[in-house]
Parts: structure tokens; C-alpha cells; sequence
């Protein structure tokens, strides 16, 4: 009886890639070009993404083991990337909306905005002081927090003349809990029955970037992810008077604000949809591909969380942005719950 092949229980990585690279020299069907293991296991996971069975939870973890294991062979380019694509796949999703149903759903969240980004920043200053942070880093997780956060510490850090350790700081904070909600938001939403315009409104509120906004609302459902979209773009407006405060109140002369460009795009596509009837026909294509968009817009940013931003972060800041993400989230829901209809 022939004896049974062994297999070690761990992976050895290192002999992996060095087993891929050389198949890879063996095999070179396109002439010279060569990659190496970590670029090869990069593409393998983003074809992943492009499948049928890729969706945005499944490309963040991707992207995460990709950071975290091998680490991301194309780090700058990715960076500049994932803006850019999360930008162009928002405007994708305007061709999906209807403009008097984003208009509807742009007033009802209106009060649910204001209360929450004025609470929002004004209790991330206090739990800064409480915990003794740098006020930049501090007033960059609460507007992050408050608003749409990686988008809002980006406008908000030249503002405030933040350094790169500050703004790493608050990024690496924002996007860990961005993390978190993609894969909690759901589950919480399921357990609680929430329907499609609760969770929709839910999400807008109290998760941090639109990308993770829209991944956790296109998991929940058509409905969701319109209401959310649409909330969390109304709110992401509030960079600019946000911004123009933080001006003021950290006392910076000449401080220039950058106007989120793509949302007039979003409200543009929005228009085309509803008023010229020839682009219906495309519009669901449109919106496939900015979904796709999305899914590979979050696989980025996953292979942009490296140890390297983990450990950056440091306990009080983290602190902070768990325990105002906390409270907006449940307060939030309590209102929504009491106030949103079914």
C-alpha cells in the first residue's frame, strides 16, 4: 500500500513565493516581463476581487492579508489609486438614483447630519482633552468621525498645518474602525431587523468613509445603498464650513479649502438618470462597474493597512476613536429607531 503524503499544518511563505517566483522564470509567456511572488500573489488576490464571488468584505480581507503577510508591492501607486477610483465609482453609483428619492432622502437625513457632526466634534474635543492627545490629532479623528473620514482628514490636516506622524495617526485610527464596521454594521443590522431605510440612514451616520458606507449599504440592499449613499454625500458637504472653522479656531492664516469635486459629479450623474431617458438603457452597466469599482477601491485600502500604520496609532487615539465611534453609532441607532419609520 503506497504511503500516504504528509503535509506540514503551517504554511511556510517564504518557500511559497520562492516556489511561485521560480515557476514564474520557468513560465514566461509574455515574453520578459517578470514579477516577483509578493506582486504575483497581489494581482492573484485582485483577480479574486474580479470574480464572481468577490465583494467588498471579501476584498478588504484580501487586501489585508496581502498588507500584513507579503506586504503591498506597489504601495505609492496604490495610494493614489484608491482616491481616484472611490471618487469615480461614486459618480458610477449616481446613475443608479432616482433625483426626487435622493432629494427625499437627502432632507430626512438632514437633522440626523447637523446633530451628529456638531456632537460629534464637540465630544471628540472633550474625550481629547480627558485622555491628554494633541489637539491636531484629536480634532482630525473627531472631524473624521464627524463627517467622512479619511476624505475629511485629508481636507482638514493641511488646515490645521498637521504633520505627517498627526495625520497617520488619525488616518490609521479611522481606517481600522472603517474596517471593523464593513463586517459589524450588517450583522447588527440583521440581528435588529433594521429595514432597508434604517440601516441605509444608520450607515450614513455613524461609519466613517463612504467607501465603507456604501460596502456595508450594497451588502444590505438596493434601498440601503441608496439612502446611504446619498445621506453620506450630503454629509461629506460639511468639509467645507468644518474645515473653515478649524481655520478659525486653530487660528491658521490663508488656510485653502478643497471643494469634494466628485459629489457635483454624483449629483450630475443623478440628474442624467432621471431627466434624459436615452442613458437608461446604460445606466445599469454603469452602476455594475462602479461597484466593481468599490470592491477594488476597498481591496487598496486594505493592502494600504500595513503594521507599519497599525503601530503608528498608539492606545489613547485609538481610544478616542473607539469610544466616539461608540457613541455615535449607538445614538444614532437609538434615534433612528425611535424616530425612522419601517
Amino acid at each position: 500500500m503506497p504511503a500516504k503524503a504528509s503535509f506540514t499544518p503551517h504554511l511556510n511563505l517564504p518557500d511559497l513565493l520562492k516556489n511561485l517566483q521560480e515557476a514564474l522564470r520557468q513560465f514566461r509567456p509574455l515574453g520578459h516581463l517578470s514579477l516577483t511572488g509578493q506582486q504575483l500573489l497581489f494581482f492573484l488576490a485582485l483577480l479574486v476581487c474580479l470574480s464572481p464571488i468577490g465583494s467588498p468584505p471579501l476584498a478588504l480581507v484580501l487586501g489585508l492579508l496581502v498588507a500584513l503577510v507579503v506586504g503591498n508591492p506597489f504601495p505609492a501607486q496604490s495610494k493614489r489609486f484608491t482616491t481616484r477610483l472611490l471618487q469615480w465609482s461614486v459618480i458610477g453609483l449616481g446613475f443608479g438614483l432616482n433625483a426626487q428619492q435622493a432629494l427625499q432622502a437627502g432632507q430626512e437625513g438632514l437633522l440626523f447630519s447637523v446633530a451628529s457632526i456638531v456632537g460629534t466634534l464637540l465630544l471628540g474635543g472633550l474625550l481629547g482633552r480627558w485622555l491628554g492627545i494633541d489637539g491636531r490629532i484629536s480634532h482630525l479623528i473627531a472631524s473624521g468621525t464627524a463627517i467622512c473620514g479619511g476624505s475629511a482628514i485629508a481636507a482638514v490636516g493641511p488646515v490645521l498645518r498637521a504633520g505627517e506622524g498627526q495625520m497617520s495617526v488619525a488616518l490609521g485610527t479611522v481606517f481600522i474602525l472603517n474596517s471593523v464596521a464593513l463586517f459589524l454594521f450588517p450583522a447588527v443590522g440583521h440581528a435588529l431587523q433594521l429595514s432597508q431605510h434604517q440601516f441605509g440612514l444608520w450607515a450614513a451616520i455613524a461609519i466613517h468613509d463612504t467607501s465603507s458606507v456604501v460596502g456595508a449599504a450594497s451588502q444590505y440592499g438596493d434601498e440601503a445603498l441608496r439612502i446611504a449613499t446619498t445621506v453620506k454625500l450630503a454629509r461629506a458637504l460639511w468639509i467645507i464650513p468644518v474645515a473653515l472653522g478649524t481655520a478659525l479656531l486653530f487660528k491658521t492664516p490663508g488656510a485653502k479649502v478643497a471643494l469634494p469635486w466628485f459629489i457635483l459629479g454624483f449629483v450630475g450623474a443623478m440628474l442624467l438618470n432621471t431627466y434624459v431617458l436615452a442613458l437608461q438603457p446604460v445606466a445599469p452597466l454603469v452602476v455594475a462597474l462602479a461597484k466593481v469599482g468599490l470592491t477594488l477601491t476597498l481591496f487598496l485600502i486594505g493592502a494600504g493597512l500595513s503594521g507599519t500604520v497599525l503601530r503608528s496609532v498608539g492606545i489613547r487615539p485609538f481610544v478616542q476613536g473607539v469610544l466616539l465611534w461608540a457613541v455615535v453609532s449607538s445614538v444614532s441607532l437609538w434615534a433612528i429607531l425611535k424616530m425612522v419609520k419601517l
